[in-house]
């Protein structure tokens, strides 16, 4: 009878160790998905995360691109800066020896040949890209003139430019020099 228990709960034992088995099976199973479940997630963390990294880094050098462009731009259209502010003094020397000469009746032929070489002169730098400032007669604008002095003056408004000293220029639209000028204002009452 013992031999029959013992078998009996052999038996048994043998049915209580399938029983648990098969949740540890189930445990393992659950886990394992658990797992795969967590990987998965933290695999979509990092791609998310590295499609962020890339998305960032796209429109980083999307901007680079345009900031580049622009640069080549402006090397393009002012890249001859420098020249110029060196030969607008020569036109400033043209233009005071046409000056001398009007004033002296002398020698027309010699007027006329630097009246021409000063138009040839302006022509280039037109096509380069250079304009003068329009001053006289015009209201006086800091950004574009440069005040030497004021004149009392009646016969306009004030703060009015009234004289030029020295032509301003503008290189595609970007001040290189301000004109100098004389900007009138109201007479002292007395």
């Amino acid at each position: 009878m013992e031999e029959t228990e013992q078998r009996n709960g052999q038996a048994q034992g043998n049915n209580k160790e399938e029983i648990p088995e098969e949740p540890k099976k189930k445990k393992k199973k659950d886990e394992i998905v658990a797992e795969l479940q967590q990987s998965v997630a933290e695999k979509e963390g990092e791609l998310k995360e590295l499609n962020n990294k890339y998305l960032y880094l796209n429109a980083e050098f999307e901007n680079f691109k345009r900031l580049k462009a622009k640069e080549k731009q402006d090397i393009l259209k002012f890249g001859n800066e420098t020249l110029i502010m060196e030969l607008i003094p020569v036109i400033d020397n043209l233009e005071r020896a046409l000056d001398h000469v009007e004033k002296t009746d002398e020698s027309k032929g010699i007027l006329e040949g630097v009246q021409m070489t000063l138009n040839s002169f302006l022509k280039v730098l037109e096509r380069a890209g250079v304009e003068r400032v329009e001053a006289v007669g015009k209201k006086f604008d800091p950004n574009f003139h440069e005040a030497l002095f004021q004149e009392e003056r009646e016969d306009v408004e004030p703060d009015t430019v009234v004289s030029e000293l020295q032509k301003g220029y503008l290189l595609n639209g970007r001040l290189i020099r301000a004109s100098r000028v004389s900007v009138s204002k109201k007479p002292d009452i007395e």
